[in-house]
């Protein structure tokens, strides 16, 4: 359940509220992880330009970060911009691609300010262009005492290459400590994981229909619960959000475990009461 203080419910649309008064508090997820997929369909669609396509997404990321705040969402991470992307994608697209992160944030900063939201990243941000990186470094500083939903963009960021990452730094810190290789559990990976300081996921969107993890968070969605719509990124909302959520909720997490309706039967228990009488 999420603090009440943290919450802001009648800032929600009417629509939102109708879906919001549907969700139980105790059953909130904690982290949502969204893959924001369609952006060039999405345009394709309506003979617009590819670019357009990533402008609306960029709109979309406010709405929806926005209402996740009012909500009191403790941590939303977005896929924003893959290693792929940027090795594969058409360097012109890379470029606006760039050029829109940097429009975003300068926009958008006194709202996430208005909103309580605190910025992070992910990803191999250090071979982003220097300019980028400052504004990044710059809208992080400004929203860093914010106490509200985490917004973390994934940029410049895939799942094989964080564990890669994981992998070497854990590698150094072995050497440095004389330890052996039969003493790794999984804990020590996950430190050395770019998300160590925030929860796992329990809750995965992916919009536009694609039934795919795209090299996303590998590590971290072993158990989390997934979400896919057919709607496009752009045409995602804060409603969607909470629809999501709602979905979420008539789940059973079992953890690999047995769920309440399994039918199976405890035998230490039926043992214990035999033995009783």
């Amino acid at each position: 359940m999420y603090p009440s203080s943290t919450l802001r419910i009648d800032e929600l649309t009417p629509e939102e509220r109708s879906v919001y008064a549907t969700l139980k508090p105790e059953r909130m997820p904690g982290h949502v992880a969204i893959i924001m997929d369609g952006n060039g369909r999405w345009a394709g669609s309506r003979s617009l330009k590819r670019f357009l396509g990533h402008q609306q997404g960029a709109k979309s990321v406010q709405m929806v970060t926005e209402t996740a705040s009012r909500i009191g969402l403790p941590w939303l991470t977005l896929y924003a911009f893959s290693l792929e992307n940027n090795l594969r994608r058409p360097r012109a697209e890379v470029n606006f691609l760039m050029r829109l992160l940097r429009s975003y944030l300068e926009s958008n900063v006194q709202r996430m300010m208005d909103n309580n939201v605190r910025m992070k990243y992910i990803g191999r941000t250090h071979e982003l262009p220097p300019e980028v990186q400052d504004k990044m470094r710059w809208a992080e500083e400004l929203t860093a005492g914010n106490t509200g939903t985490t917004l973390t963009l994934a940029l410049n960021y895939g799942g094989r290459s964080e564990l890669v990452d994981a992998f070497r730094s854990l590698a150094v810190e072995m050497k440095l400590k004389h330890s052996s290789a039969e003493r790794i559990c999984e804990e020590d990976i996950h430190r050395h994981l770019y998300t160590a300081h925030m929860p796992d996921p329990d809750l995965l969107i992916r919009t536009s229909g694609e039934m795919r993890l795209s090299n996303y968070l590998l590590w971290q969605v072993a158990y989390t619960e997934i979400f896919v719509t057919d709607r496009f990124w752009p045409d995602f909302r804060g409603v969607n959000l909470l629809e999501a959520i709602a979905d979420f909720q008539r789940r059973e997490r079992r953890f690999g475990g047995l769920g309440q309706d399994s039918g199976e039967v405890d035998e230490e228990t039926e043992h214990a009461k035999i033995v009783a009488g």
